[in-house]
């Protein structure tokens, strides 16, 4: 990362850096619309911070269903208008602590659940490559503020796709980490099985060093695990001789846009070129990822959003009963997407249906590890596209809720299985739309992953593309 270089080196300073990143904001975000909170306090942070540290004053943003203490944390929803939260997640705190500079929150489909930015309470990002196109979600205001260089790194959370698919739309890299590498606490919760901590940024090389600071064993967080990093010590290699790198076939589906597939072939051929053996691979339970997400995460989902009822922490619609409180403020304040999900959720989860549905999609999703584990005893990586087509414009899929699930038909298998996965710039459509590419890998092998992805950008310069904002 060359921000990080600059600061490492002398050649500029925490508040100069932190002063231009709040000027991009000044200049963009009322286009853009990538930011829910901006922080004007952080060039007191910057002016204090020490250059030795880890990450030496680096301004970054953070995805708004993280909590940053003194900063306002609504979730994208009206239900948390005003909450501000009294303590900071571990995987910021990790990086303040390291010396990184919060200078805001970024836009979020309510709760994260979305694929799009749009059913943010508040606004809706638009994509810096073409500002009537969405820019992914639902971490797509920080994606965007990445793209449109308004800092060089920002934090995510990824569900079922939400750091790597809005990172494809918007042209920059993106790493969900192994479930449990990196602490959940401090997160406002969809699913619990399935939510991660990432990044985005520009390039692999803008992504590790955040991804080496907030990984480990948090006590606040009973699913983390002591998986600590190289820290920089194993070289990047740039061939990627001996290494294998699987292609399953279920990636691959009719009706995807045809410039996705030829990229993503294209990238893979690059790889090859480059020392990689290509091997084709099946993960034949693929087909039911859709379906066994969309009954998991609603599940989990209506039992972690039933806390906001209006008596702790947002704003209340009703004095008249318990029961008045709960339905005028959950159903005035929650917006139609979360309302959906809920419903679902409650439903898979209700006497007499919870083994027909909840109970198989368990052991579905079992199925689908297994198909992982299978696959990574032959291989290194596993490359497939991230969505069937490039960013698609604003209001497109508002009246088909299913249409928009499928969006993240290539992502939501590696959330179910646990396993990480790192998106990368591949190219462009006919419309100068950017493509992705994910690389999926064995649980805790995000460091491979690295190495794959850095080798290929080294051949490669899509990472260097930027729009003209």
């Amino acid at each position: 990362m060359k921000e990080l270089k600059a600061l490492l080196d002398g050649k500029t300073t925490s508040r100069a850096l932190t002063e231009a990143c709040l000027a991009r904001v000044e200049s963009l975000d009322s286009t853009l619309h990538s930011f829910l909170h901006v922080d004007k306090s952080a060039l007191e942070r910057a002016s204090s911070v020490d250059a030795k540290s880890p990450l030496a004053g680096l301004p970054i943003a953070v995805k708004d269903v993280l909590m940053v203490e003194g900063m306002p944390a609504t979730c994208g929803s009206k239900i948390l208008e005003g909450f501000m939260p009294p303590f900071t997640a571990t995987a910021v705190k990790k990086l303040q602590d390291a010396g990184a500079i919060v200078i805001g929150k970024t836009n979020t489909d309510e709760f994260a659940m979305g694929s799009s930015t749009e059913n943010s309470a508040y606004i809706t990002t638009r994509n810096p490559w073409n500002l009537d196109r969405v820019p992914g979600g639902s971490s797509g205001g920080s994606a965007a503020a990445v793209a449109a260089g308004i800092v060089p790194a920002a934090l995510g959370t990824d569900t079922g796709g939400s750091i790597r698919q809005p990172a494809s739309y918007c042209g920059i890299s993106g790493i969900k980490p192994t479930y449990g590498r990196v602490s959940r606490y401090g997160l406002a919760a969809y699913g619990s099985s399935l939510d991660s901590v990432g990044v985005l940024g520009r390039s692999v090389d803008d992504l590790v060093p955040l991804f080496e600071v907030m990984v480990g064993k948090d006590p606040l967080d009973a699913t983390t695990v002591d998986a600590p990093t190289s820290k920089g010590e194993r070289p990047f290699a740039p061939t990627l001789d001996g290494i294998k790198i699987g292609v399953p076939a279920e990636y691959f589906v009719k009706g995807m846009q045809a410039e996705v597939e030829g990229r993503v072939r294209e990238a893979i051929e690059m790889m090859k070129s480059l020392g990689a053996e290509i091997v084709p691979i099946n993960l034949l339970h693929t087909e039911y990822a859709l379906p066994v997400y969309y009954i998991l995460a609603p599940a989990e989902a209506s039992a972690n959003l039933a806390r906001y009822d209006g008596i702790r922490y947002t704003p209340r619609e009703s004095e008249k009963s318990l029961q008045d409180v709960y339905r005028q403020t959950r159903g005035k304040r929650f917006g139609a997407e979360v309302e959906r999900r809920i419903m679902l959720g409650t439903y898979a989860l209700s006497a007499g249906y919870y083994d027909a549905y909840y109970g198989q999609a368990q052991k579905v999703r079992t199925l689908i590890r297994r198909d992982f584990e299978q696959a990574f005893e032959n291989v290194d990586a596993i490359a497939a596209p991230i969505a069937p087509t490039t960013a698609f414009e604003i209001g497109k899929h508002g009246g088909d809720p299913l249409s928009m699930y499928l969006e993240d038909i290539f992502t939501l298998p590696a959330n179910l299985a646990g396993v990480p996965g790192l998106a990368l710039p591949v190219g462009f459509d006919n419309d100068k739309m950017p493509i992705g590419m994910q690389l999926m890998g064995a649980p805790f092998s995000e460091e491979n992953l690295f190495a794959i992805g850095r080798a290929y950008q080294g051949a490669t310069d899509w990472h260097e593309m930027k729009p003209n904002v």
